[in-house]
């Protein structure tokens, strides 16, 4: 069976945008807004060298509430492509919930089994992909992503590029565990690096 690193998107791989429209940070919602974070194609460089699958897993409800089009969601989708392309990383495969339970558009507006923290993308992508969950990871942003990867089974990394520390008392209240806590995609790469090696060398 194959091995996964699974990548949540905004605020994980690409930088996240300010919408003057609705007076928040939120995910891009063009092309034009799209920018990737630094070094996080050297990360899933690292990530493909110890042969783990790269595969992105996130909630997408911009489509629900009407601020994007799927069109442009995949225009984003082929433009982050391209751009970690250039810099030599593959993403193996890419997984969208486009649900909102409260969604303006009809027919995205649903309670659904994908959207984290239910690990139902995860699951689907263990099943497609033959992903042995167990000795896979998830990374991400938010306690969504640690709640559907623990639920999935995988090992979670959390990244939190801040010294606050106002984020412990919300991850004991939804009692998620991340595994590790980082700053960044790439200090996620090195350290799951010194993992497989420290396995590596217990093995031998």
């Amino acid at each position: 069976m194959n091995r996964a690193i699974f990548l949540d998107r905004d605020g994980v791989i690409n930088a996240m945008v300010y919408n003057p429209e609705f007076g928040l940070v939120d995910s891009p919602a063009n092309p034009d807004e799209f920018r990737l974070l630094p070094d996080v194609g050297a990360a899933i460089r690292v990530f493909k060298s110890l042969g783990f699958l790269t595969v992105v897993i996130s909630n997408q409800p911009g489509i629900a509430k009407g601020k994007f089009s799927t069109t442009l969601l995949e225009a984003m989708t082929g433009k982050m492509l391209a751009a970690l392309g250039e810099q030599g990383a593959i993403i193996d495969q890419v997984y969208y919930c486009m649900h909102h339970p409260e969604g303006a558009v009809e027919d995205y507006r649903k309670v659904c089994e994908c959207r984290k923290p239910k690990p139902g993308m995860l699951l689907k992508a263990a099943e497609e992909l033959d992903i042995d969950l167990s000795q896979s990871y998830f990374i991400g942003d938010g306690i969504t992503d640690v709640l559907a990867g623990e639920a999935a089974g995988t090992h979670t990394v959390l990244i939190f590029p801040s010294s606050l520390c106002y984020i412990y008392p919300e991850l004991n209240q939804r009692n998620a565990n991340p595994e590790h806590i980082v700053a960044s995609l790439w200090d996620a790469a090195q350290l799951i690096q010194a993992l497989e090696s420290s396995r590596d060398t217990e093995r031998g």
